[in-house]
């Protein structure tokens, strides 16, 4: 049976992330446990809170290495919410700068926006060779953030012994507010998104396959 690793740091959703991947029949485990978090065939890094905080956590419990060591292998990664967002170089949350994992260039800053959080159901800009999305270009997400990257670049890896093999990045889009934000990410084994698929109903459960087809 295919297993996922749901990353237990202290934040994220994890019931409803636990309870989406079980529901397609996966073999889903809650762990911090570095051996189980490395072997499983998918890792899910979630994320709710503060980016400062997440990332903070995630590094106390060795998590920031599991992910660079599971990518190392070639084995896929998945960051929901401020999972993804921890991705990126930078976090500036509340003036309080901090250093995310540097896996994807990019800020995440305060979205420019009437009304913030964003929250509820929006559609996304997929690319047409979007993994996660294939199949979903028409389809709506449940965002809840006020933060988000308005810009992404392919990182340069190397120093981490980190060779993606020259695949392309692949960067989905939404809008909101004056805000045109990153949605989702892919590269290589790399994936993360903005929004939550474990709440995005059958669209949700579509992308979440749509990942596991790449194991």
């Amino acid at each position: 049976m295919t297993s996922v690793v749901v990353f237990d740091y202290g934040f994220g959703n994890v019931r409803s992330m636990v309870r989406a991947l079980a529901n397609l029949g996966l073999d889903v485990t809650l762990t911090s446990d570095h051996r189980q978090a490395i072997e499983a065939d998918g890792l899910v890094v979630p994320g709710v809170g503060a980016f400062g905080a997440c990332v903070t956590s995630l590094r106390e419990v060795g998590g920031d290495r599991v992910v660079l060591d599971r990518l190392r292998a070639g084995r896929p990664v998945l960051g929901v919410c401020v999972g993804e967002q921890i991705m990126f170089d930078h976090g500036n949350e509340h003036g309080e700068p901090a250093d995310g994992l540097g896996l994807i260039r990019g800020d995440v800053n305060l979205l420019d926006a009437d009304v913030v959080p964003h929250m509820g159901w929006d559609t996304v800009e997929a690319p047409d060779d979007s993994v996660l999305l294939h199949g979903l270009g028409d389809e709506r997400f449940y965002f809840v953030h006020s933060y988000a990257a308005m810009d992404a670049q392919p990182a340069d890896l190397s120093a981490e012994q980190i060779d993606f093999g020259g695949a392309e990045q692949r960067v989905t889009w939404c809008t909101y507010g004056r805000s045109r934000f990153v949605a989702a990410y892919e590269r290589g084994p790399l994936f993360a998104t903005q929004f939550h698929p474990e709440k995005s109903a059958e669209a949700g459960a579509q992308l979440l396959r749509n990942w596991v087809a790449t194991f």
